[in-house]
């Protein structure tokens, strides 16, 4: 399932119209919540599921966190550090179990890039 992590921002309002452009179904409700930045909403009404997060765990703020990405084939993507410290802030079972092979990754991904 895909996951964005949105800046909350006064101009939310254009997540709302691009997700309708790409086809979600979005109640008022919905739309009020991407609009305000609710910290995590689940959309399972579209022509894929996705979740938008707001406030991720073990992130402190959406600029640190840009300042820090990488770009992968065009496309920028949450350091590999910043998927792990939120994983581990997290702490749910999924994320814990998740960790090994995310760090694994991380170690490969830093290897091949120096």
């Amino acid at each position: 399932m895909p996951i964005c992590f949105l800046e909350k921002s006064p101009h939310n309002d254009a997540i709302v119209r691009a997700l309708r452009e790409l086809g979600f179904d979005l109640n008022d409700a919905q739309a009020a919540e991407i609009t305000r930045g609710k910290d995590f909403i689940q959309l399972k009404n579209g022509p894929f599921d996705l979740d938008l997060i707001f406030a991720p765990d073990g992130i402190e703020s959406f600029a640190q966190a840009w300042a820090r990405r990488v770009d992968v084939e065009g496309f920028p993507v949450c350091h590999p550090d910043d998927i792990i410290n939120s994983k581990r802030a997290a702490n749910r079972a999924k994320d814990r179990e998740s960790l090994p092979r995310l760090e694994a990754f991380r170690d490969y991904w830093k290897q091949r890039r120096h």
